[in-house]
């Protein structure tokens, strides 16, 4: 018996998500008493590799071949699958992001496994397997028990710690390879978003909102996120009105974030925005409205001005920095 987790990898690199992964992965299996299996498809290095042992992977299983470059659903899920079957794994852990969510319902087919999207705890009880997940745009949680003798698990961005548990293993070279009728996708052309940081992964967020009033009153912003080294993002209607581009909408419409920190400025906290930030672990709200939504999502507010607040956010980032 095992817990087996999927860690993705970019361009042959893990992210924090996939030592988070492995992460929970590792403790669902102690509660367990069962070994948790890392499977890596694509081309990684051992070094690389290894680093999935330091979160507690007690066993590597790396699937390499030149058509695995870029996800191909159907031939990822037929490989996990198989090697999720080879390990006799009880429970399957993915992330909840775009890959995760074309995989998992693929593996629930093949594996007859139930699956839990989005989970955000580790399991509530492991005798009736309960596992915990926020609802309704995270206004509510569920408890949700799954029956099957195969679970399926998607774990939400950010909301389990990366957790050191160093084992030491072997990186297995598997001999499994995909079925050349599978490899239907084909990528034609990359083009890669240089000097930005990417919404998905940045652990810090700023973004603004309606009460920003124009495009023009944005330097401050974009400089209090260059400051922080954070991601900057947008409400919708920003980017319908053309302040910002449309890749920085966040909310149920645009992207689904999950940062350490978040900043909503000038955002009222409609329900649509509030869906794709709500995870976040801190959400700080600056807004004239008191009464606004955001508030009541937020952590830490601030009544006032943005255009007034801002500027001195900046300076006194900047004084700290230059310290």
């Amino acid at each position: 018996m095992a817990v087996l987790v999927y860690p993705e990898n970019w361009d042959g690199k893990f992210k924090k998500l996939s030592f988070e992964l492995v992460s929970y992965a590792s403790k669902v299996a102690e509660m367990l008493g069962v070994q948790a299996v890392a499977v890596s498809i694509g081309s990684v290095d051992e070094g690389e590799l290894s680093k999935l042992a330091t979160y507690g992977a007690g066993r590597i299983i790396s699937i390499e071949n030149g058509a695995l470059k870029s996800l191909d659903d159907q031939a990822y899920t037929s490989l996990i699958a198989e090697v999720a079957k080879s390990v006799s794994a009880s429970v399957v852990v993915l992330s909840n992001n775009n890959t995760g969510k074309a995989l998992a319902p693929r593996l629930s087919v093949k594996l007859k496994a139930g699956i839990a999207s989005g989970v955000s705890r580790l399991p509530v009880s492991t005798s009736q397997f309960i596992v915990y997940k926020k609802v309704y745009s995270g206004k509510a949680f569920a408890n949700v028990e799954i029956k099957t003798p195969v679970k399926i698990i998607t774990l939400a961005q950010n909301s389990f710690e990366v957790i050191e548990s160093p084992k030491t293993v072997a990186i297995e070279k598997s001999g499994i390879q995909p079925d050349q009728n599978l490899l239907r996708t084909k990528v034609t052309d990359v083009q890669k978003q240089t000097g930005k940081i990417l919404l998905t992964d940045a652990d810090i967020v700023v973004s603004g909102g309606r009460g920003m009033r124009s495009a023009d009153n944005w330097g401050p912003l974009v400089e209090m996120a260059e400051l922080l080294g954070a991601g900057t993002a947008c409400s919708r209607p920003v980017s319908d009105e053309g302040w910002r581009p449309h890749d920085e909408h966040t909310g149920q419409t645009g992207k689904i974030i999950a940062p350490n920190l978040y900043f909503a400025i000038g955002i009222s906290g409609a329900i649509q925005h509030l869906a794709g930030i709500s995870s976040s672990k801190y959400i700080v709200a600056i807004n004239t409205d008191k009464d606004a939504p955001i508030f009541e999502a937020a952590q830490y507010g601030i009544v006032g001005d943005a255009a007034k607040i801002l500027p001195r956010l900046v300076e006194k980032l900047r004084e700290v920095k230059s310290k």
